[in-house]
């Protein structure tokens, strides 16, 4: 591999690893209603585990609920199941025999201080997603410079664009988690 390339492909890897710890924070429960909520949510339909977005509509038409609208109706009970079977989320669906309603909550001071330590753990596994990256990136030059490939100044300089970029990304995601953490102990 050409050791310019360590750094483009680390700052790729570095994003995609932001994005995932994005798209974790968008799956805890805060104060409102989101249908990412239920994004963990599987569904025993047609005989096969389905995830929920595959075999419904989720919306969240009001701040404190969540609406299901199941593709084919006969799954309705599958789904509500699936939803009030499920510890994390600690909901109870209700539904109409065309659409579920699932009534989020307002949530307790100790539960809000146990999803923000789920923050602050999600928070360290991306950081240490974003340590392994950056070593990654560090051996392949470390190689690059024992092969006689690169010199010692240019080393230096794409590690240097690692870290710089590892620095970028980890600020963003600090910032991530202290604007969830925000939302969550909002009340």
């Amino acid at each position: 591999m050409n050791p310019t390339q360590v750094v483009s492909q680390a700052k790729t890897k570095l994003q995609s690893a932001l994005e995932h710890f994005q798209a974790n924070l968008k799956s805890l429960r805060t104060g409102r209603a989101s249908s990412a909520m239920l994004d963990g949510v599987v569904v025993e339909a047609y005989g096969t585990p389905m995830p929920l977005n595959q075999v419904a509509t989720v919306t969240a038409p009001e701040a404190q609920m969540i609406q299901i609208s199941p593709f084919d109706p006969s799954n309705i009970q599958a789904i509500a199941t699936a939803i009030r079977n499920n510890p994390a989320l600690g909901m109870n669906p209700s539904d109409d025999g065309r659409v579920i309603r699932v009534p989020v909550p307002p949530l307790t001071e100790d539960r809000r201080r146990d999803i923000v330590k789920q923050v602050g753990q999600k928070q360290e596994e991306c950081m240490i997603s974003l340590r392994g990256i950056r070593r990654d990136a560090f051996d392949a030059i470390d190689s690059a410079k024992k092969a006689k490939e690169l010199g010692e100044d240019d080393a230096k300089r794409l590690e240097k664009q690692v870290d710089d970029a590892l620095n970028a990304t980890k600020a963003s995601a600090e910032a991530a988690a202290r604007a969830k953490e925000t939302e969550i102990m909002t009340v």
